[in-house]
């Protein structure tokens, strides 16, 4: 890897594969730890074992992708369990490096970085779906003019890490195109200016990010995957071993139902779990410089509940992963080398927490979501299309 007089990383024959995500890991028992947390035992292995530490796949927890957690919190949806959410970072595999080690119980990775910490041997199993459109998007400048991930073949695509080549490489390939053509470079967390700045012809962005970039002044176009892409995106992950503690069950039902009435709660008024998102003190005060203006956060926010509710039709409830969509995503990395074993999705996809993660009073959420007090400069905000607060259409 070779440093540029630009300060982008180039990686283009440096994709992440099971060698480099081994070597990386140090056996996955070495990882680096996450500040903070050096030493802190599992769920399973605290005495009290009602804790839950979850990790972000993200360097920053300053965004409003979280959302449901902060609702959770707000109005005790997750009950008397102690909750803690610490940033990853700034590498693909940190945040299940962090939960294989130990120094948390859930991660929330792509489905690419997770499949490839499985096949390299880091026992993960994902237990709630929280992506069920694809998230991840495709920015380009203004007016370039593609429409198909097939026509990367050939150009520069900007990352953050090394590591989302991972998520990159499968999208082209299911777009019909060649992978192996694309180069790729690393401008870490810039990575979006060094596409506006025309080091790169494209750069990979996630719903969410898309109006967060816009905020910040980086406007491009954008080939988005939920319209088009068959695969699912970022999940819930934990250790094998916390999944099969039958002690563990009834811990995890319940968290995972903390986050299930936040998103409930954010699908129903999301100008409201925008607000306590942003009045959170520990982000709060970085999300409004973000976010100035409250119509865009909102807009950020509602992104993301869109693909967190996905096809409601066709699912479960939240958290429901659609098998299907993730055998598609294996049979495709495995087609195109990122894995070199074919990995059985029900392996490692798991609904065994969907109906109990769904049984909650919806009443009582909704009453919740109803009855929220905004302030001026939310209520200003023209409620999204589609949310679901009677009395808010």
């Amino acid at each position: 890897m070779t440093r540029r007089r630009t300060g982008i990383h180039e990686i283009s024959r440096a994709r992440l594969t099971r060698r480099r995500l081994m070597q990386g890991a140090a056996a996955f028992g070495l990882a680096a730890p996450l500040a903070g947390v050096a030493g802190r035992l599992s769920a399973s292995a605290q005495d009290a074992r009602n804790t839950v530490v979850w990790v972000s796949p993200r360097g920053t927890l300053e965004v409003l992708d979280d959302y449901p957690y902060w609702v959770a919190k707000k109005f005790g949806y997750f009950g008397d369990i102690e909750t803690e959410l610490l940033p990853a970072i700034m590498e693909a595999t940190s945040s299940s490096k962090a939960v294989a080690d130990g120094q948390a119980d859930m991660s929330y990775v792509s489905p690419g970085v997770f499949s490839l910490g499985v096949e390299a041997g880091i026992d993960l199993v994902s237990v709630w779906q929280m992506g069920a459109y694809d998230v991840f998007d495709i920015a380009m400048a203004k007016g370039a003019g593609m429409t198909s991930l097939a026509e990367l073949q050939g150009k520069t695509v900007v990352l953050g890490d090394p590591g989302w080549s991972s998520i990159v490489d499968p999208m082209i390939a299911q777009a019909g195109g060649d992978p192996g053509t694309v180069r790729y470079t690393s401008a870490g967390p810039t990575w979006g200016q060094a596409l506006q700045s025309g080091q790169a012809d494209a750069a990979l962005c996630w719903e969410g990010l898309r109006a967060q970039w816009l905020a910040g002044g980086l406007d491009f176009d954008y080939i988005l995957g939920k319209d088009w892409s068959k695969f699912p995106a970022n999940s819930f992950q934990i250790r094998r071993t916390d999944f099969d503690d039958e002690a563990l069950r009834d811990l995890y039902t319940r968290y995972l139902r903390g986050w299930a009435m936040g998103m409930e709660f954010g699908y129903l008024n999301p100008r409201a779990a925008t607000q306590i998102t942003m009045e959170e003190p520990s982000i709060g005060p970085a999300l409004n410089d973000t976010f100035a203006d409250k119509a865009v956060a909102v807009e950020s926010m509602w992104q993301l509940a869109v693909v967190y509710r996905g096809d409601w039709e066709t699912r479960e409830g939240w958290g429901w992963h659609d098998l299907g969509a993730w055998e598609t995503f294996l049979t495709t990395i495995t087609e195109i080398g990122q894995l070199t074993e074919e990995i059985a999705a029900d392996e490692i996809i798991k609904n065994e927490f969907v109906a109990g993660g769904n049984e909650f009073d919806r009443a009582q959420v909704t009453a919740d979501a109803d009855g929220f007090a905004l302030a001026p400069e939310f209520e200003a905000v023209a409620v999204p299309e589609g949310a679901g607060t009677p009395t808010a259409s």
